[in-house]
């Protein structure tokens, strides 16, 4: 019955299950585990991407057998499922389920952990394969991986292998994340490692490769000779909810440049691999982290923007969040105009930003191209050309637009701007994913070219450094200095009005027709 389902389960995407394997979340009980792994583990099951011998073990400090656990699991995926959850794939996936009591520091516990690992082995098949994700504060990463080697959890051999996968943030600046690469690395190969980005498995972030590399009419004109910028937004209209004591020992820099702006940064500007090996790729993607020109002090004061929200309409500013200081200089918004020092991107500014509490929630990458020669208008009604602009949306709506000119109907010469749109939910039967599906199957995989590698994450941290030391040397000005949701500080649309040019804050995607 159990083959049955899973093989009846799997007619939406063409792929093999991946291999046997158990999963290990340390961080169980977390929100992240509710959320997002479990409902996202569902949907590989339902989709035949899941291994038949496939097991999954919570580890976390509430005391909890693992009939609790599977029945605190069956009532949250009602609620945070993505979809319909079909009844018979459920039981089989819950019944896989197993749960662990301790804490992050008790070998002991980990000696439990290894007892129900070979229990799960035996009773499912895994083969000894294990994954561990670590869904936990980032303080528990070298405490967890340190008890799992003292364990003999990660030690490979007779074809069996040991991956573990770590969620940001990967140290807090660049020392840190050095240090944190130093001490993992005495326990675990650099192969082992899998530092997960979740942006990274949205559609749109994966579509962004195959857009640019499989298309000629745009890959000729990516590069300085036809590109005028580039913007990158990620907006929030959320504020830091109830993450405020981490988020003000951390902001909106540490929190968002190094892993996910940079990112989109990467995949946006990289020369094509020559494959899709994960190594090929991701020395494209470190090649443009070390061409990212570094900021000077003087480039911090001029280059750079912090806003903080403060409270508008009724909602309260970031210094009224609970568990945070009432005298705060922590940032809730960032902008920066980056330059890459290649041959492709010489002079072409890319203008990053990213907030809480602004407009709109939207993250998208605009590339505007130079405008054409006006010459030939100048007789007409036409007063200016309007740039082309190609937008990659996504979130909430993923797709891409393109934006360009054409002669409105009739005997006068004018022009209108005429958008071109594709939303995925429209040309896609998809279901709904959380994100995290493609990362977690890769991980099964031993496919690692949507992780970060330790050069990556050291080189991210080294052009975010200076910032960190100018900003921390240095009071912000006014905070707050933009309302609750805005688009952000005044001095950021200065950013890019002194270049003579201005943010893109257009509507996101039409919603798709139900």
């Amino acid at each position: 019955m159990e083959n049955e389902i899973v093989a009846a389960a799997g007619d939406k995407f063409a792929g093999d299950p991946a291999d046997p394997c158990t999963m290990v979340i340390f961080g169980a009980s977390g929100d992240l585990t509710k959320r997002k792994l479990i409902p996202a583990l569902y949907n590989l099951a339902k989709d035949n991407l899941l291994a038949r011998e496939f097991a999954l073990v919570g580890f976390a400090r509430p005391e909890m057998t693992t009939e609790q656990f599977r029945d605190l699991c069956t009532e949250e995926i009602k609620q945070f499922a993505t979809g319909r959850v079909d009844p018979d794939i459920w039981h089989w996936f819950v019944r896989r389920l197993y749960y662990v009591s301790g804490d992050f520091t008790d070998a002991a516990a980990f000696q439990r952990l290894k007892t129900t690992l070979g229990e799960a082995d035996k009773e499912h098949g895994t083969r000894g394969n294990y994954f561990y994700y670590l869904a936990t504060a980032p303080a528990f990463f070298a405490t967890c991986i340190n008890q799992l080697g003292d364990a003999g959890l990660v030690h490979e051999d007779n074809g069996l292998w040991r991956r573990i996968v770590i969620e940001k943030p990967f140290g807090r600046d660049y020392d840190s994340a050095c240090a944190l690469n130093v001490e993992i690395r005495k326990v675990l190969q650099e192969r082992q490692i899998y530092r997960i980005d979740h942006y990274l498995g949205k559609e749109t972030v994966q579509n962004i490769l195959a857009f640019r590399f499989s298309n000629g009419i745009f890959e000729p004109v990516w590069n300085r000779n036809y590109i005028d910028h580039i913007q990158i937004t990620a907006a929030e209209t959320v504020g830091v909810e109830k993450r405020g004591g981490y988020y003000d020992t951390a902001g909106t820099l540490r929190d968002m440049l190094p892993n996910h702006l940079f990112q989109l940064v990467c995949l946006t500007a990289m020369e094509p691999p020559v494959s899709f090996d994960a190594n090929v790729v991701r020395d494209e993607q470190a090649k443009i982290l070390k061409a990212l020109q570094p900021f000077s002090d003087r480039d911090v004061l001029t280059r750079t923007v912090r806003g903080q929200y403060g409270p508008s309409h009724g909602v309260s500013g970031y210094r009224q969040e609970p568990m945070v200081a009432p005298a705060s200089r922590t940032e809730t918004y960032a902008a920066l105009k980056l330059y890459i020092d290649n041959w492709r991107w010489a002079d072409v500014p890319f203008y990053v930003r990213t907030g809480k509490r602004m407009t709109n929630r939207v993250t998208e990458i605009v590339v505007q191209f130079k405008r054409a020669p006006f010459v030939l208008f100048r007789k007409t009604a036409v007063e200016k050309l309007e740039p082309n602009r190609l937008v990659l949306h996504l979130q909430p709506d993923e797709g891409i637009s393109l934006t360009f000119g054409a002669k409105i109907p009739g005997p006068v010469v004018r022009l209108g701007g005429v958008d071109m749109a594709f939303n995925y939910a429209d040309y896609f039967n998809v279901a709904p994913q959380t994100g995290y599906e493609r990362l977690m199957y890769d991980c099964m995989l031993g496919d690692a070219t949507l992780f970060q590698r330790s050069d990556m994450v050291e080189a991210a941290w080294h052009v975010v450094a200076p910032i960190l030391n100018v900003w921390g040397a240095l009071d912000p000005r006014e905070f707050p200095n933009y309302p609750a949701g805005s688009w952000g500080p005044a001095d950021a649309d200065d950013l890019l009005t002194k270049d003579g040019r201005h943010w893109y804050n257009g509507p996101p995607l039409r919603a798709a027709a139900v």
